[in-house]
């Protein structure tokens, strides 16, 4: 995807430099609304399975879990095949990720074996709803036997919830399974020293910022330092999306894509224009958190998973600076974008379908959840999970604050082409930083991933 944008980029640029000519007028991200599934018991008949037939029902369940999240995910479904009063019987298999889960899932529709509950990003579960393979969830939220009930659903942040909900049909298509978000890393301590009180609210604040702390790295005797200090380039679909959001723009209109607007443009030569004035750099390592904890970058941007990372490089390199995250500062305001994957139930036997739900349940009950936040460090899904996390929170201050954030909270593209789009838009990001491409060369990258974005989703 990446040759093919330089190759097509290279051959527009030929012709001249084209002027920017907004192609959409505020574009629209999908899931920024606070919305909440509204549970109805009158509007939606019970579900009608006897529970004597739960007895035995066997589900297979497959996901993408690596690392803590793997373990906390086998150990609860394990724990759920010893208590449950049904007599329900979990077999999970995990994927290395989520594009081998993806074809494996795809393979077993058509070869058959396809498991009852998967747990996948939303733009795959959207791919499988287009053949009408996914259940939807409203009649199970809302059964008067079953359901969770308004005030539970209440205990999820909205946000959540937006990923896989069709509001003009009411349909839910999946129940949050895990949320992250990618966040700045900033250095309060060294910020302080160079005159900075708070972290940057705004994009100027963030230039401000990021200059002065390469300001100061010229101010020693050596020399290789001197392009250090302000922001490591991040090229990451999430952290490019993040931004574009915080000058007020976006990537759809409706179900069509749109690069080339002029928020976008802002967003992408603010950034360039940090680059090219020292005050943005591009790192060799594999992570940035030593760099972070050299003083060698004021801000990097990474996973709330990072937290812990940072934590150990801090300590490793004898640093005890005083760090925080923040959201991406922007013209309209700090963005948060949430991403994760959802338990979704695939269409087999009403049994099972039950079955599937009651695990689900179970999965999201806040004492199941606290464990899963001190295993993986990130977002809890409820609210009242803050409460039993209490020690957690005081070890790392740096995670409660990122929870602090999730009332700015926001989704991604709500359509099935999602899942390839975005990396259209991390290559762009590759272009602008690492190809030499000047300023007033981003609106042909533009053009180009709408033109690709395109080709992708009339497939």
């Amino acid at each position: 995807m990446l040759v093919l944008l330089v190759t097509r980029m290279l051959s527009a640029c030929s012709s001249g430099s084209p002027t920017l000519a907004s192609t959409l007028e505020g574009p629209t991200v999908t899931g920024t609304t606070n919305f909440a599934p509204t549970v109805t018991p009158m509007q939606t008949p019970p579900i009608g399975v006897d529970p004597a037939a739960l007895g035995g029902v066997s589900l297979q369940v497959w996901h993408a879990f690596a690392g803590g999240a793997d373990d906390i995910f086998a150990n609860q479904v394990d724990q759920f095949n010893v208590i449950n009063e049904w007599g329900i019987v979990v077999t999970q298999t995990g994927y290395g990720d989520y594009t081998t889960l993806f074809e494996a899932v795809n393979a077993a529709f058509k070869f058959g074996g396809t498991p009852d509950l998967v747990v996948s990003l939303p733009e795959q579960t959207l791919s499988w709803d287009a053949s009408a393979s996914v259940v939807n969830l409203s009649p199970y939220l809302s059964d008067p036997v079953w359901g969770l009930g308004s005030d539970v659903i209440a205990d999820f942040p909205p946000a959540f919830w937006a990923a896989l909900r069709d509001n003009l049909d009411g349909k839910q298509l999946g129940i949050p399974a895990q949320r992250s978000a990618r966040f700045l890393f900033y250095n309060k301590t060294w910020a302080r020293e160079l005159g900075f009180e708070n972290p940057p609210a705004t994009a100027d604040e963030f230039r401000q910022q990021a200059c002065a702390a390469n300001a100061s790295s010229r101010t020693d005797a050596s020399p290789q330092n001197d392009g250090y200090g302000g922001w490591i380039v991040d090229t990451d679909w999430q952290t490019t999306y993040s931004w574009m959001l915080a000058f007020g723009g976006g990537v759809v209109d409706g179900n069509a894509y749109g690069f080339r607007t002029d928020p976008n443009l802002a967003a992408l030569q603010f950034l360039k224009g940090l680059y090219d004035e020292n005050c943005a750099w591009i790192s060799i390592e594999p992570t940035p958190f030593d760099s972070f904890a050299r003083r060698s970058a004021l801000f990097v941007s990474a996973d709330l998973a990072g937290v812990a990372m940072v934590k150990e490089s801090m300590s490793r390199l004898n640093n005890a600076d005083e760090w925080t995250l923040v959201p991406f500062p922007g013209t309209s305001g700090s963005v948060l974008v949430t991403y994760g994957p959802s338990f979704s139930v695939l269409k087999s036997s009403p049994e099972k379908q039950l079955a599937a739900w009651l695990f689900v349940r179970w999965m999201l009950s806040p004492e199941n959840q606290a464990q899963w936040v001190e295993a993986t460090g990130l977002f809890p899904l409820r609210n009242s999970i803050l409460e039993l996390v209490g020690q957690y929170r005081i070890a790392l201050p740096q995670w409660e604050a990122a929870v602090a954030d999730l009332s700015l909270a926001q989704g991604v593209p709500q359509l099935a082409s999602w899942r390839e789009v975005r990396y259209v838009l991390e290559d762009g990001a590759k272009i602008i930083f690492q190809t030499g491409i000047p300023v007033d060369q981003i609106p042909v990258v533009l053009t180009e991933m709408d033109s690709m974005a395109k080709e992708i989703s009339d497939k």
